[in-house]
């Protein structure tokens, strides 16, 4: 079992910044990839950063240049920096890993369905 924990969530204004952190419980040796999705009331869950178990990453268009995805594996923790936020980032972030019994590299996906541990989320606010 592994569980999530995200933090670092709150309220910015236009252009401002952020890091969020997902801290990792649990047996996370066989945990990757990791990502990062984002939700509002109304739409689905929108993968926006993925990371595998070495250093392969993918961005969504819509945050590429702006957000930025790591791993402190030392720390068992995931990172999603994010820099010039704009109100569309506006949204409850979630981070996530796909933890699966096989020694198999597995590359960066926003496929929700991949991913079977989520943290509980946290909300950014992006104030014009």
């Amino acid at each position: 079992q592994v569980q999530l924990v995200e933090s670092g969530g709150g309220s910015v204004p236009v252009g401002g910044s952020l890091k969020l952190s997902c801290k990792a419980y649990g047996a996370t040796y066989n945990c990757h990839p990791w990502a990062w999705f984002r939700q509002t009331p109304g739409k689905e869950r929108e993968g926006i950063a993925s990371i595998d178990n070495d250093v392969d990453t993918a961005y969504a268009d819509s945050v590429k240049d702006r957000f930025t995805i790591s791993r402190d594996d030392a720390k068992n923790t995931l990172y999603l920096q994010l820099i010039n936020l704009q109100p569309e980032d506006t949204a409850i972030y979630y981070c996530a890993a796909q933890c699966i019994n096989r020694a198999i590299w597995r590359p960066p996906t926003f496929e929700a369905s991949s991913y079977n541990y989520w943290g509980q989320g946290t909300q950014v606010t992006v104030s014009s």
